[in-house]
């Protein structure tokens, strides 16, 4: 891999560098050096990053997540869970579980924090969980149904196709009355 370094004046872009180069040094005014990678700053090389979507705020982009999900109910995510038929899987952090509660124990929730979540479940990746497949039927717990979505989403994005989440998080599952840790 090549590398150059090219520096910046704060209102232009970063100078074309060689055709091999994968990162440019870059000191942009009040910033201080950094690395940027070309593919988020060479608008003429081939590739998704220009291409990637763009939305009209937040709401947006979950309108749009939630458009390739067919989430479920924390009463349908329950019996999937205790048939077998499902991993469920708790992304909210420790801090909120401890001060919100947690799915009861004999369902098998499995907890994998929402910052490793796509390490833990692509099937192609050497962090993977032994449970991960493309075709595992994934049910994305959060606190509210908002993060979950966004990450089930992740999840079909990367090929695991049965990825969903339930609508309304923990939240919905403990208004239900169903089972938590005690």
């Amino acid at each position: 891999m090549t590398t150059t370094a090219t520096a910046v004046a704060p209102a232009t872009a970063v100078a074309p560098a060689t055709a091999d180069a994968t990162a440019t040094a870059v000191t942009r005014a009040g910033v201080g050096r950094h690395w940027e990678t070309r593919l988020f700053s060479d608008p003429d090389l081939p590739g998704r990053r220009w291409a990637a979507p763009s939305y009209d705020g937040v709401d947006d982009l979950l309108a749009d997540a939630r458009g390739r999900l067919v989430r479920v109910s924390a009463r349908a995510a329950y019996q999937e869970a205790l048939h077998g038929r499902a991993l469920l899987v708790d992304i909210r952090p420790a801090a909120q579980r401890a001060a919100e509660g947690e799915v009861a124990r004999h369902l098998s929730p499995l907890v994998v924090e929402r910052n490793v979540l796509e390490w833990r479940f692509d099937p192609r990746h050497e962090a993977r969980l032994p449970v991960a497949t493309f075709d595992a039927r994934v049910v994305v717990l959060c606190q509210e149904g908002y993060t979950s979505s966004l990450a089930a989403d992740s999840l079909l994005r990367l090929g695991i196709r049965r990825a969903t989440d339930v609508v309304g998080g923990f939240r919905a599952w403990r208004e239900a009355g169903l089972p938590v840790a005690s």
